[in-house]
């Protein structure tokens, strides 16, 4: 079977590849950036391109349950490097946006508080920081059910993203639409129905 095949691949492929492509793809980005090949404003198409890797790669970690519970396909040990990527890269795009397009602090808190596409992404990366810092064995052992219920920050994390996505582009684009759809589809597929008691 296919999910027999994936999950034997899975088991031999270490999660630390994720950091590795990861961090190759962040400094690809930044090279072509520095050399040109991002077009005529580089430090625009940056901060979208890492933005758009992060909700990716938050999308993927979502798409980790649904696989295992549907299609049979055991993707659990990778999760934990998409989510901590994921940060990675959220936290690379406002940097390019802090030091690189901004710049001024006073225009920056300006930014956030009249910006409604900014207010939200700053939430979703608020929300990210305790993610990511617990996104450990000790603290798993630490907190217990605690961090399970802490780690469903994500889903509130990938719709905020998702709406920062769409509000941030102009005009009608389905590119957004998609992976808001995605997002609520993924999440949609979570819920696990109530069963009815049978009459006796």
């Amino acid at each position: 079977m296919i999910a027999d095949r994936l999950n034997r691949l899975a088991r031999k492929v270490p999660a630390a590849v994720l950091y590795v492509l990861g961090l190759v793809q962040a400094l690809w980005l930044f090279y072509l950036g520095a050399t040109g090949g991002l077009g005529v404003e580089p430090i625009k198409a940056l901060e979208h391109e890492l933005g758009e890797i992060a909700l990716q790669l938050i999308i993927a970690g979502l798409c980790i349950t649904p696989l295992r519970r549907f299609a049979g396909i055991n993707l659990l040990k990778f999760r934990r490097a998409l989510g901590l990527m994921a940060f990675f890269f959220v936290t690379l795009h406002l940097l390019v946006w802090l030091v690189l397009d901004v710049q001024i602090p006073a225009l920056i808190w300006a930014d956030i508080l009249k910006r409604p596409y900014i207010t939200v992404g700053m939430l979703a990366f608020a929300l990210m920081i305790p993610l990511a810092m617990t996104s450990n064995g000790w603290s798993v052992r630490r907190l217990g059910a605690r961090w399970r219920k802490l780690h469903r920050l994500t889903y509130a994390v990938a719709v905020l993203g998702g709406i920062h996505f769409l509000w941030l582009v102009k005009g009608f684009q389905m590119e957004p639409i998609l992976y808001l759809a995605a997002i609520v589809q993924l999440l949609a597929l979570r819920v696990r129905p109530v069963r009815r008691k049978q009459a006796a």
